[in-house]
């Protein structure tokens, strides 16, 4: 059987299609076997009062659409607009390959694996925000 695996903590919440589910008191595994199901961990989840830098704007609009709180059509066209203005600031051969997979994810429309990869360049992004305050 092939498909997601998720491992919950007790009383951890996840979106599953616009549907929260909380788990029970004790550690459990969920096996998704539907392709394209849309998933977020809601421990995961970027909180609209956080949408304070580029990066986390751009994981946002992913998160919206796996939420169904956007419509997918619209939102690739936001989401392909924000990785070409992070890759014009994000230049380092590595930002360059994770950007590139959130490329191909999002027209692929495979928004979880956009929203991981862009995820990826948080600690980046914040090591260069406080690079720049203390200059």
């Amino acid at each position: 059987m092939s498909g997601l695996v998720l491992k919950l903590g007790p009383k951890e919440r996840v979106l599953i299609n616009g549907a929260v589910i909380e788990n029970g008191d004790r550690r459990s595994r969920l096996s998704i076997v539907t392709p394209n199901a849309n998933i977020l961990r809601l421990r995961d989840a970027i909180h609209p009062e956080e949408v304070n830098t580029p990066v986390r704007r751009v994981c946002y609009i992913a998160q919206l659409v796996l939420s169904g709180d956007a419509d997918p059509k619209d939102a690739s066209i936001q989401l392909m607009r924000g990785v070409e203005q992070l890759s014009q600031v994000l230049t380092d051969a590595d930002s360059r390959k994770i950007l590139n997979a959130a490329t191909s994810d999002i027209q692929n429309e495979q928004y979880y694996q956009a929203l991981k990869a862009l995820r990826s360049l948080l600690p980046r992004e914040e090591r260069l925000l406080s690079a720049a305050q203390y200059q």
